[in-house]
């Protein structure tokens, strides 16, 4: 028996699912239930799993668990990139490897082909547009990360470009840096909206619970999944429940749960939409990875999105929340002098799973148990991709993207407690303040 030693506890003000519509949650599990597929996590990589199950298995019932409400948790707490372009940070032009690199381009593409399919069809409101994105710099030292980054992207046929400071108004409004690289490939969405658009539209058998927290599993020929009003039986488990798979009793201390924190602001006034100037809808990638990624969105609100924090429970802390709100006042104040009266509306946290060597996990964790684990801060795109993928696995199908992700080393071993979180909060702090003007 397998208990669950630390469950999500995501604090009450993502602004992205309070701005998104309103939807009826699917009840919490009661009492007992039996069925051939479990997948735990109703995020983006579980959505897409269990769609891509249901229509490879349509005669079979899957039975999708989330422990909180759809589109509460990390899937909408992102800042809603859908990026189809690899950004390899370790690679001195940040594309690296060109065979893996492209690998990667078609595992992002893939994502982001299926997600777009599915919100055409299912007329899924979640502001989805083909915006692309500015990734910007400050200082001589983002502007050549910029340079290099131009020449990989050449490197696997993806045009890019490069945008002066002068000009930069007339695309994102303020002045505030100093050149940018525009690369079209992104979609920009309100990832909220995505998330619970997609679990309204799931395929008929697919049975949905939420509000339903899993407390310990009992492993064997057949998994039982326990919670405090019941328990479900099933054949063969999916976990796509990133970090907190390490509770679930696997990959642990090789994944990193890490907070990235962000706030929305109130609607702008038309005179403010005006003094602001740009294109009405667009989205800046800092070139330092530690810096501030910043978006207008359809409904004319401005995102900031900066400071990390790590917990190995994978449970934001108040305190933090409370510390980054003035690091997003400042990051604001800076970019967007025009707008003195504009307050931020929503301040959240919201975690991202990193691993040490930025490798993922996907495949076979046990018998009957497969996993979809740590995206590594791509969500949208990578999550979908390999939930989907990981669903056509088990029914069978292999290809060159399946057999690229079951050729992964995985998520490398970390050293242990207290060292980890000293030495993880250490490396944090250390990029934080290297970022400089670009947080």
């Amino acid at each position: 028996m397998q208990k669950i030693t630390s469950l999500p506890a995501d604090d009450s003000m993502p602004g992205w699912f309070h701005t998104s519509p309103a939807r009826t949650p699917r009840p919490e599990h009661v009492g007992q239930k039996k069925a051939r597929w479990g997948i735990v996590g109703a995020g983006l990589t579980g959505l897409a799993a269990a769609r891509q199950l249901a229509l490879n298995f349509p005669d079979d019932e899957v039975v999708l668990i989330e422990a909180q409400e759809v589109g509460y948790g990390s899937a909408g707490r992102n800042a809603g990139f859908a990026i189809d372009v690899p950004h390899d940070i370790g690679a001195k032009d940040y594309i690296g490897d060109v065979t893996i690199a492209n690998r990667v381009l078609r595992l992002n593409t893939l994502g982001q082909d299926y997600l777009r399919q599915i919100v055409q069809e299912n007329n899924i409101q979640c502001q989805m547009s083909a915006s692309g994105k500015y990734q910007a710099a400050v200082g001589e030292q983002g502007i050549a990360i910029l340079e290099a980054y131009r020449r990989g992207l050449a490197k696997i046929g993806r045009d890019a470009e490069m945008i002066a400071g002068k000009d930069l108004p007339d695309h994102i409004g303020t002045s505030y840096y100093k050149q940018a690289l525009f690369i079209p490939g992104t979609l920009l969405l309100q990832p909220s909206a995505l998330v619970k658009g997609l679990a309204d539209n799931l395929p008929a058998n697919v049975t949905l619970y939420e509000n339903t927290p899993i407390t310990s599993v009992d492993y064997g020929n057949t998994i039982t999944l326990m919670h405090e009003r019941g328990a479900i039986t099933v054949d063969t488990l999916i976990l796509a429940n990133n970090g907190f798979a390490s509770h679930f009793g696997f990959l642990q201390r090789r994944l990193l749960p890490t907070f990235l924190y962000g706030s929305l602001t109130r609607p702008l006034t038309e005179a403010e939409q005006a003094a602001l100037g740009g294109k009405p809808v667009w989205g800046v990638i800092p070139a330092h990875p530690f810096g501030s990624t910043i978006r207008r969105t359809v409904d004319n609100r401005i995102l900031v999105r900066n400071s990390f924090s790590f917990q190995p429970d994978g449970r934001p802390r108040e305190k933090h929340l409370r510390q980054f709100i003035e690091n997003h006042r400042k990051s604001f104040e800076r970019r967007f002098p025009m707008l003195p009266q504009v307050d931020f509306e929503y301040t959240w946290s919201g975690a991202i799973c990193l691993s040490e060597n930025h490798e993922g996990f996907f495949g076979k964790l046990a018998p009957n148990v497969y996993g979809a684990l740590c995206c590594n801060g791509l969500g949208i795109t990578r999550g979908t991709a390999t939930g989907k993928l990981l669903a056509d696995m088990i029914a069978g199908e292999r290809n060159e993207l399946i057999d690229f992700l079951t050729a992964s080393p995985g998520p490398n071993l970390t050293p242990r407690e207290p060292f980890l979180s000293v030495g993880v909060n250490s490396v944090l702090k250390w990029g934080q303040f290297r970022a400089g003007l670009e947080v």
